[in-house]
């Protein structure tokens, strides 16, 4: 059955000599992942290859079988034109890290419109943004919103949170929680939209700290989930 659908590219591996399979999150069905057959066979059809740049938002048609592991495009174009996204090299290290937290973090396999509709609309921001170092830091703690433990807000206003609860707390409760600056930071950041991050003023080495805060939130309320391998070169690139 071909379907047409918007897809964000979340990653992609060579498999076998000329094949690769791209893993892409599709408007329509959540996850799902392509074989693309004899893609580095050719100069001709390598060119195609170019498509499939992390978080590349295409429109694809697709050769969909239920209850298959790997699917079939037939044909694909860029949905969204990226204009600095992988031409900028600090926006490529977000890119990269951001393209593998992904990967990590959505299993589904069916259509989240909300979450689709987030990535498409937060990336295409990045792209035409000037002002940008904070924004893995809040797409972050948006994306946790949607994969079911963004913080507890209601109160807010208590010293300390508790990264295992996700909850503000008047006493430290656990060993996983944290207070001062850090805190700060990230109450800077609850509940702010992409448009006013230029407001939240912070050194590299503060982002850093928050960074890997949040990625520890992650790895405690997703079991599998681990620190990108990009962190380190995305932290050098900002450092």
């Amino acid at each position: 059955m071909l379907v047409k659908t918007d897809a964000i590219v979340l990653s992609k591996l060579k498999y076998g000599d000329h094949d690769v399979i791209v893993k892409c999150y599709t408007k329509n069905r959540g996850v799902v992942s392509y074989l693309l057959k004899g893609i580095l066979k050719s100069k001709r059809s390598n060119s195609k290859i170019a498509y499939y740049q992390p978080l590349s938002q295409l429109e694809i048609e697709e050769n969909y079988k239920a209850n298959h592991a790997l699917h079939f495009i037939t044909d694909v174009k860029l949905s969204v034109p990226y204009q600095s996204m992988h031409t900028n090299i600090l926006k490529g290290a977000i890119v990269m890290f951001l393209s593998e937290v992904l990967a990590a973090t959505l299993k589904e396999e069916e259509g989240n419109l909300s979450l689709y509709e987030f990535l498409e609309t937060t990336l295409q921001w990045l792209d035409h943004e000037t002002d940008f170092a904070n924004f893995h830091l809040l797409f972050l703690l948006e994306l946790s919103k949607h994969l079911g433990f963004y913080p507890d807000t209601s109160q807010s206003n208590f010293p300390y949170f508790n990264l295992s609860t996700g909850s503000f707390e008047l006493k430290p409760q656990h060993h996983y929680t944290i207070s001062g600056e850090n805190l700060k930071f990230l109450k800077a950041l609850l509940g702010i939209k992409f448009d006013e991050l230029h407001t939240v003023k912070m050194a590299s080495s503060q982002r850093q700290t928050l960074l890997n805060t949040l990625l520890f939130y992650f790895e405690l309320h997703l079991s599998d989930f681990r620190k990108p391998k990009s962190l380190q070169v995305l932290n050098q690139v900002f450092n």
